[in-house]
């Protein structure tokens, strides 16, 4: 469904629209803080970046103290840390905060994460031997600036000390960029948008006000992908195309993506401790618990995993999406609990780190979903939720279970012993007309299944982020009608009957097809949701995502190498979900969805086998899922007693 050119000048005029009010002067900094800007910090290859330093003070002089250094990589804008950078020079440590290269006032041309490494490095080399510094660096930050702490960690810099990675890039090739193969537009829109900002391009009047108007327009561009060089204003600031039509062009999981890639190198990361930090509505969730399974087995030092119900970067709200998860959910001071993880392991001190909450233990999470269902004061659909320890991730008593895709959309959980599924499904005799073993669907990529939601960051002006009824509307750009997407005939729903108890799904999620295709290459997509049943405050019930994922066709046996598909022959199809902690509770449904798109989250399989992002047709597939006694497909869920 395309939006409307009117639909699309509005929103892009509402995400866009500039502040109306003046320019006004930053504060001075507190009198205990002195702050020295634009240090221009030479890196191996002469490279200058820009470096602030945030310093305590007495009567308005650094304090003549060797102290331990708080250290933030950023490609945002380094003046954005002021917060942060006085935060932490009142509390006894040197905040350096500095622009990535080829970024604001740093010098050199930008590239995705491949520098940072190095830079990182030499940054660390360089406070290391400043008179305020102790030799003692710990990082944070968000995101790519999470993802320039896994880039310094995998250097093995000697002055590095610990690093709490919140929702950071990781691990590319497997998921959150390159998803099984799929691209994660997220990336497409990073570009579209901070080509305009911050890039050596923009600072000539001009062409950024070029870049802006193209990034303005996006939704467009969106509609007329592949992107292909030279053929929009992307090409003034080239570094920024030539990445981008690099990385969705490379389906692979190769040398590529081998910056920040933890999982195949682990070797690489530093033995110091490390505070994962991570939400099950981020777009990082499943790499973020895959690098605590890879760096809890190798390193000596502790590993911290936390895990929220919490979008990208907004671990101090309870609230995302349509979705209220209480108050509890928030850690409400941003700043206090990682000045208590530097204390520890900077200064020393004995506090609440392998204590108390929320370091009592190695894995806290927050299991959703406690809550009655009401609609809020402001609207939202009361999900609730509670916070407790465990001892590993995955918890050791969540056992995994199968649950088959029957005929007539239903999902039931496989018995134990032998049994057959016409047992399961028909009570063990079919009646006449009885539904075949499979179920076939039309994938049309011209008009995709639209996103509502998820494991989303970066997707202003084009996607939702969180939690949200699987149903259109106005906020919707793609499907703005009120229908649910289960009304939609390209997707296949499978779904328990009510549930007679509250069932608890915490770990991570698979998703077993057996799938065949028209087309010599396709995708398949899955998404996991918690029907609510129809009630005074919502009529209509809430279909409730609660994760997703999706694997391109041509990767189903390899994200290494590129296997196209012998039109209608059965696959096996294994689809990796984020992982996730809910409760299911009495009364509700454990649904599934199957189809081949999720757009804009993914990008669009054109369905003709042609070199990724460089097809110029698209062909219409009818695509199956079989789910017979010799096919039998599932979703493994970890289920907790």
């Amino acid at each position: 469904m395309r939006p409307t050119t009117a639909l699309i000048t509005c929103l892009l005029l509402l995400s866009s629209f500039p502040s109306l009010l003046p320019a006004i002067d930053a504060p001075p900094p507190p009198a205990n803080v002195v702050v020295q800007t634009n240090i221009m910090v030479a890196m191996r290859d002469g490279v200058e970046l820009a470096t602030d330093i945030y310093l305590p003070a007495k009567d308005g002089q650094p304090i003549a103290e060797k102290l331990p250094v708080i250290l933030t990589r950023t490609p945002y804008n380094k003046d954005g840390a002021k917060k942060h950078g006085e935060y932490f020079a009142q509390h006894g440590y040197v905040f350096v905060a500095q622009d990535t290269r080829g970024r604001y006032k740093s010098k050199g041309t930008w590239h995705w994460m491949t520098d940072d490494g190095r830079d990182g490095a030499d940054c660390a080399k360089w406070i290391g031997r400043q008179s305020w510094s102790n030799g003692k660096i710990g990082m944070m930050g968000t995101s790519y600036v999470g993802g320039t702490q896994h880039a310094l960690a995998m250097e093995h810099a000697p002055e590095l000390a610990t690093v709490i990675p919140v929702d950071a890039v990781s691990n590319m090739g497997y998921q959150s960029m390159r998803n099984a193969g799929a691209f994660e537009l997220r990336f497409w829109n990073w570009i579209m948008l901070n080509a305009g900002k911050g890039s050596n391009q923009a600072a000539d009047p001009a062409t950024g006000a070029m870049l802006k108007e193209m990034a303005d327009n996006r939704l467009h561009y969106l509609l007329n992908l592949p992107l292909r060089r030279g053929t929009t204003p992307l090409k003034f600031a080239p570094e920024y195309e030539n990445w981008l039509v690099e990385a969705m062009r490379h389906g692979a999981n190769d040398s590529f993506w081998e910056q920040n890639n933890i999982i195949d190198h682990s070797d690489r990361y530093q033995d110091i401790p490390v505070y994962l930090v991570g939400g099950w509505y981020d777009s990082w969730a499943g790499n973020t618990t895959n690098n605590f399974l890879t760096l809890s087995k190798r390193l000596k030092s502790d590993v911290y995993l936390i895990m929220g119900p919490w979008i990208h970067g907004q671990q101090g709200k309870s609230t995302h999406g349509q979705v209220d998860f209480g108050p509890e959910a928030a850690i409400p001071d941003e700043l206090a609990w990682r000045l208590e993880w530097f204390d520890h392991w900077l200064w020393g001190k004995e506090n609440s780190v392998g204590h108390t909450a929320p370091f009592a233990s190695k894995v806290r999470i927050f299991t959703m979903g406690a809550g009655d269902g009401h609609k809020t004061e402001a609207g939202l659909l009361h999900h609730g939720g509670r916070w407790h320890d465990e001892a590993a991730w995955p918890p050791a008593r969540a056992k995994a279970t199968r649950f088959l895709l029957g005929p007539n959309g239903k999902l039931r959980e496989e018995p134990k012993g032998k049994f057959t599924l016409l047992d399961l499904f028909f009570g063990g005799k079919a009646a006449p007309g009885t539904p075949q073993g499979f179920t076939s669907f039309t994938f049309d990529p011209r008009s995709p299944v639209p996103t509502i939601g998820g494991n989303i960051s970066s997707g202003d002006g084009i996607m939702l982020q969180g939690a949200w009824d699987q149903r259109g509307g106005q906020h919707i750009w793609n499907w703005t009608l009120p229908l649910p997407l289960s009304a939609r005939n390209d997707i296949l729903v499978f779904q328990t009957e009510p549930l007679t108890t509250d069932t608890e799904v915490t770990g991570e999620i698979s998703v077993k097809l057996w799938a065949s295709s028209t087309a010599p290459d396709t995708d398949f997509t899955a998404k996991l949701i918690d029907v609510y049943p129809a009630s005074k405050d919502w009529p209509g019930g809430f279909d409730l995502n609660i994760t997703d994922g999706i694997v391109r066709a041509r990767f189903r046996d390899s994200l290494k190498e590129e296997k196209l598909m012998k039109p209608g022959e059965a696959y096996p199809i294994t689809i990796k979900l984020y992982p996730t902690s809910n409760v299911f509770k009495k009364g509700h449904r454990i649904r599934l969805d199957i189809s081949s798109s999720n757009f804009p989250r993914f990008d669009v399989n054109p369905n003709t086998g042609e070199p990724l992002a460089e097809h110029r047709r698209v062909e219409t597939a009818v695509n199956t899922v079989l789910h017979d006694a010799d096919h039998p497909s599932a979703v493994v869920l970890p289920i907790v007693p």
